[in-house]
């Protein structure tokens, strides 16, 4: 039977180390030769042979596309949780290519010499099996794991981390409770070597199929892996020597090998051979005549040729998506629940998810790709950069989320004029580390966790906003794919309505797929942390808001306070100073140390890629952010006082207020989408409970010109109004009608096209 695998062709090298770099040379030529796989076997009681874990590692840092795994693995020597971190952690720093191959155990004598306990062989095969839950577990969780297993037993491990891709595990054997396990938990089938292995082939597949059956799999989930040996007949004309059903000319190898393919169900076909010689020949004359003749003989049958995913994948998809119809060029980065990487996807930065599908796309024709087939669904649609949005709705629950975070390139395209391109999965802590070295910056926030995505079609309030004007200023054209999957360049000369839009609502047009930015000479800056006791609340805000106000443009600062303790609230405030000379910042900083009592203070001058740089963290959120924003233009003491009891009421456990002005009142308000230009500050408040901190909030909206988009989670209608005036939001629906008429684009800060009621 043919069970249509993808064929794929690969090496089983000898890991020996008396010349240690000959293993990693076969298979980087491997490599070179268009292989798909190199494989090494595992003993790690012989001395002889290097450790199979280290050279998969060393081989995987000397190539870049070739698979990996090892033929297969010794289990009872390597306990399964660490092997399962190890094989997740190559996989993550290959970019997806490790396969994981599992053994039950061989030559006793030898491990038990290592101070293996000996098992009996129905042990072996029960521990094998425990080993693979254990794995499956430590890669798939999402918190912690049991396993209640009698040879490998979990109590409460952390999960993680989840591999970079559905890692294969194949189980090596041909005894029937082997072929048994096979059928009923593994992804493939390592057929046992030599002739008698070949010739049991058929057999062991019936065994494998009913067990799959039985187990409610479709047999067609489980790859055979044949390992074949032989040699090639000597070109001067004498006959084949060596090992292996294989020998004589490639063109006999080809006939040998088809009916494995077509015929036993082979997917997998790997060359046990430290022969660089006969590596070439099978590589340059086997390996293509052998696809051609499985690709006329599969088209002549009508076979279909698919990866069937694993049942766990099937049992957990949901039912309004057509998961069969995801275009094959999307397959490889989609993300489905019971996929491995799936925790990895379903959450962002603050918000739980549960998508049905997650799409990580590479470039803009994947990302048209994805929006067509995102269209023909019934489901949300969400976009996801980085997935930091607060208002931004890049996780949901059962829908599609179309993930550009592996766009993520940044190029210089032309250094005199400081301009630089740069796509939308890159977070703005590289981007910092990226331009440092010339000296450059792009205000862009407080966090370089952020990807540039949200927060460059958003505004960008960042820590150099007074001095260079929000991040959107400094735009001179967006790449994006249009709801209709046209892709489009917007510009002051191309699109120039698009590129207005772009500049404060591109979220609501399409995908941004790239944007080019003109940065700034940007230096050493100075960074001043300070702390205070800010009992009298409504008179440090007036003093900070005032000194604020007054401060030069070079100066920046955002202030954050917490929920009081008693009758103590402590306010921090981050400021920033676009000088590497200390007697200037401490000149410009004096006024605010006067605000209130300090309780705490750090001030440094470091690059400005120092403060943004970005902590590795998984998002692993729960529930729904409740934020709420508004755009201020002073801060008076009748605000003041509003916001002290806001403060006070507990309503809210962050508040925020960041300082604007300065070069962004410098834009004319309908330059851009972000009209608000007049405003000093932006106001935000998080808290658990929606309904108590809209409550709260409602006596601070009087005072208030607008709302910052970035900030806001109330999807109500009239928040929009709040966010563009009258004349900026008619621009931007007609805009919408005429370039994303079916609102396509309406899971972040929803747009439409038409006028919404405003319920009472």
């Amino acid at each position: 039977m043919d069970y249509g695998h993808p064929l794929q062709l690969g090496t089983f090298i000898t890991p020996t180390n008396d010349r240690p770099q000959a293993p990693v040379e076969l298979a980087v030529l491997s490599e070179q030769l268009g292989l798909d796989l190199v494989t090494f076997q595992d003993h790690p009681y012989q001395p002889r042979f290097h450790d199979t874990w280290t050279l998969l590692s060393w081989v995987a840092a000397k190539t870049s596309r070739i698979r990996l795994a090892p033929n297969v693995v010794n289990v009872p020597m390597r306990p399964p949780a660490v092997l399962a971190r190890a094989a997740a952690s190559l996989d993550l720093m290959s970019g997806g290519r490790v396969e994981l191959a599992l053994g039950a155990g061989a030559f006793w004598d030898a491990m038990g010499a290592m101070g293996v306990p000996r098992l009996r062989p129905g042990e072996a095969v029960d521990a094998l099996g425990e080993a693979i839950d254990v794995i499956r577990g430590i890669w798939a969780a999402d918190g912690t794991i049991t396993v209640p297993g009698e040879h490998h037993e979990l109590r409460g491990a952390a999960s993680g981390p989840a591999p970079a891709h559905n890692i294969g595990i194949w189980v090596g054997g041909g005894r029937p409770r082997m072929l048994g396990l096979t059928g009923s938990q593994a992804d493939g089938w390592v057929v046992p070597g030599g002739t008698a292995g070949l010739e049991a082939l058929a057999a062991g597949n019936a065994v494998i199929d009913d067990a799959a059956t039985a187990a409610g799999r479709d047999p067609r989930e489980i790859r055979r892996i044949v390992n074949v040996a032989g040699r090639f007949a000597d070109p001067s004309g004498g006959p084949a020597t060596g090992r292996g059903p294989l020998a004589g000319p490639p063109a006999q190898w080809v006939e040998q090998l088809l009916p494995l393919v077509v015929e036993d169900g082979a997917g997998t076909i790997i060359l046990a051979t430290d022969d660089a010689d006969d590596l070439r020949r099978f590589a340059g004359e086997v390996a293509p005549a052998l696809r051609e003749a499985v690709d006329a003989e599969r088209g002549a049958r009508g076979t279909r040729v698919a990866e069937i995913p694993s049942i766990r994948i099937r049992a957990a998809r949901r039912d309004q998506i057509d998961y069969d119809l995801v275009p094959a060029s999307l397959r490889r980065g989609a993300v489905e629940p019971g996929d491995a990487r799936y925790p990895t996807v379903r959450s962002g930065y603050m918000r739980g998810g549960s998508p049905g599908l997650v799409l990580q796309v590479r470039d803009s024709s994947e990302v048209a790709t994805a929006l067509a087939f995102a269209r023909t669904q019934p489901v949300p649609l969400s976009i996801r950069s980085a997935g930091h949005g607060i208002s931004g709705r890049s996780t949901n629950d059962g829908g599609i989320i179309i993930d550009v975070s592996r766009m993520n390139r940044i190029e210089i395209l032309d250094e005199p004029s400081r301009l630089v391109r740069i796509e939308p999965g890159a977070r703005w802590g590289e981007v910092a580390a990226a331009l440092q070295p010339h000296g450059w910056a792009l205000s862009s926030g407080d966090y370089g966790g952020v990807g540039v995505g949200g927060l460059a079609t958003a505004g960008g309030i960042g820590f150099l906003g007074r001095k260079y004007g929000l991040t959107i200023d400094h735009l001179r054209a967006a790449e994006l794919v249009l709801a209709d999957g046209t892709s489009v360049r917007a510009s002051a000369t191309e699109n120039p309505d698009l590129f207005w839009a772009v500049r404060g609502a591109g979220f609501s047009f399409g995908v941004v797929t790239a944007l080019e930015f003109v940065v700034d000479e940007v230096g050493d800056v100075g960074f001043a942390q300070l702390a205070y006791d800010a009992g009298d609340t409504a008179e440090f805000l007036h003093g900070w808001g005032a000194a604020v106000e007054a401060a030069p443009r070079d100066l920046t600062s955002f202030l954050i306070m917490g929920r009081p303790r008693g009758e103590q609230v402590v306010a921090q405030t981050m400021t920033m100073i676009d000088s590497d000379d200390a007697d200037t910042i401490l000149q410009q900083l004096q006024p605010f140390a006067a605000i209130g009592p300090l309780v705490g203070q750090q001030v440094q001058i470091a690059p400005y890629a120092a403060v943004v740089s970005p902590p590795e963290a998984l998002h692993a959120s729960q529930g729904e952010p409740v934020s709420r924003s508004g755009l201020l233009e002073h801060i008076t003491p009748e605000f003041a006082a509003a916001a002290e009891r806001l403060i006070r009421s507990g309503a809210t456990y962050f508040f925020q207020i960041r300082s604007l002005g300065g070069a962004t009142a410098d834009v004319a308000p309908d330059a851009t989408a972000f009209a608000h230009r007049t405003a000093n500050f932006s106001v935000a408040a998080m808290g658990a409970s929606r309904a108590r901190l809209d409550q709260a909030w409602e006596a601070l909206r009087p005072h208030f010109s607008g709302l910052y988009v970035s900030f806001e989670t109330d999807t109500r209608p009239e928040r929009v109004h709040e966010a563009y005036p009258a004349g900026t939001l008619e621009r931007l629906r007609e805009l919408k009608r005429r370039h994303d008429p079916d609102n396509v684009f309406r899971d972040n800060f929803a747009i439409a096209p038409a006028e919404q009621p405003v319920l009472p």
